[in-house]
């Protein structure tokens, strides 16, 4: 079984920042948290003194153990799909980016 980190850099849709961190704290993250695999999920937010500009505002970082991690991409998307897993507007889906990596 290989251990991964998924990380999701992402934002808001302009002034509506606290309905996007509402919905995810409340929602997303359980939503996520909820798919076999995922063994730890945390956010964060961008600091002002980071030494270089962060691409979004926010970030989430998973904890994965899978065999094949295609199976919990195909397993996300299918809850989307069905509405299992809803996405808020508050989300500026041009912004979401996921980022898998193994460990070594």
């Amino acid at each position: 079984m290989g251990k991964y980190l998924l990380a999701v850099p992402s934002a808001a849709q302009p002034g509506r920042d606290d309905e996007y961190n509402l919905w995810y704290d409340t929602d997303h993250l359980r939503d996520l948290l909820s798919i076999p695999g995922v063994v730890s999920g945390k956010r964060f937010k961008a600091e002002a003194t980071s030494p270089n500009p962060p691409p979004q505002p926010y970030l989430a970082l998973y904890e994965l153990e899978l065999d094949d991690p295609s199976t919990f991409f195909n397993e996300m998307g299918r809850r989307a799909q069905s509405g299992e897993m809803k996405i808020t507007t508050a989300l500026d889906a041009s912004s979401a980016q996921l980022w898998l990596y193994r460990a070594q």
